[in-house]
């Protein structure tokens, strides 16, 4: 399938280009309701896959849900180890993540987003580098509406195969975050893009004071790759990951939380959008469709 091209730097404000009604999953204060579809590779289960209203979300991004908070600035920095179990004796790498909510934002199916950029580090080497792109509704839901993972073997970027952009090759936005997130919700879908058999769907597992804890799973992927638990904290966003089960388990902390200066916000904008642009040579077919990103709203 060919698709434009838009190589346009813009940050104009964009109309809705959908206007479909959303459903309980947006706010996550009830069970999600079910639908006679049976689950497919683009959702986890009938009533699962909420549905886009890209005009529910404000002309300008702000991500200010207590549990997902992404002010422009925030870095945050997390440790850990990721175990494989398939080798004997296990074989144990250390396992860092920096993630950075940039100055930049990027319009993605209709919807002016915040870009999130990660830096993914086993053993003190990187192995991906990654943009993603969040937006809040007006009644407080956070959405992820696409990924652009670069992966690198030994310091060599290898590609990005695993790009997914929402619209584009049957790819879904889901919800990250729910707005009123309640023991028991779920399982919602968090994002899809059958095409490279991505799909993320969780499961709101308790919520006592202010911690809350999600199980997130792909159904695709079977037994092996297993489930994971993620910690949130009200009004500091995700603080630990670990794993019940899977081949490859995966443990992180939350070590540090700053707030870059305008210097060292610049410096970082200035590296994702030599990235964003990367990707229009990298993935012309999918990442290609999307405007450029650029600084501010």
């Amino acid at each position: 399938m060919l698709h434009k091209n838009i190589a346009v730097v813009s940050c104009l404000v964009a109309l809705p280009l959908s206007l479909f009604t959303a459903g309980a999953a947006e706010a996550g204060t009830g069970p999600a309701p079910a639908r006679a579809s049976t689950a497919t590779a683009t959702d986890c289960g009938p009533g699962s896959l909420p549905d886009f209203n890209a005009g529910s979300f404000p002309h300008e991004p702000t991500v200010d849900n207590t549990w997902l908070p992404m002010k422009p600035g925030t870095r945050s920095e997390f440790t850990g180890t990721v175990t494989d179990l398939t080798t004997s004796p296990p074989e144990v790498h250390t396992h860092r993540v920096v993630s950075i909510v940039t100055g930049l934002t990027k319009e993605i199916d209709g919807v002016r987003t915040v870009v999130l950029w990660d830096r993914d580090y086993s053993d003190g080497v990187l192995g991906e580098s990654e943009l993603a792109f969040f937006a809040q509704t007006e009644k407080g839901a956070v959405w992820l509406l696409g990924e652009y993972p670069e992966e690198f073997d030994a310091g060599k970027f290898t590609g990005a195969p695993n790009t997914f952009i929402s619209g584009v090759d049957k790819a879904r936005a889901g919800i990250a975050m729910l707005a009123h997130p309640a023991k028991g919700f779920g399982p919602y879908t968090q994002a899809s893009a059958p095409s490279i058999g991505f799909l993320d769907c969780a499961q709101v597992v308790s919520r006592k004071a202010n911690i809350l804890k999600i199980d997130e799973f792909n159904p695709l992927d079977g037994a092996s790759v297993g489930h994971q638990q993620k910690y949130y904290r009200a009004g500091v966003g995700s603080f630990k990951v670990t794993a019940s089960s899977g081949d490859s388990q995966e443990f992180l902390n939350l070590v540090s939380t700053t707030m870059l200066d305008a210097a060292a916000l610049a410096a970082v904008n200035k590296r994702a959008l030599a990235q964003d642009r990367h990707g229009y040579t990298v993935s012309p077919d999918v990442y290609g469709t999307t405007e450029r990103a650029c600084a501010g709203s």
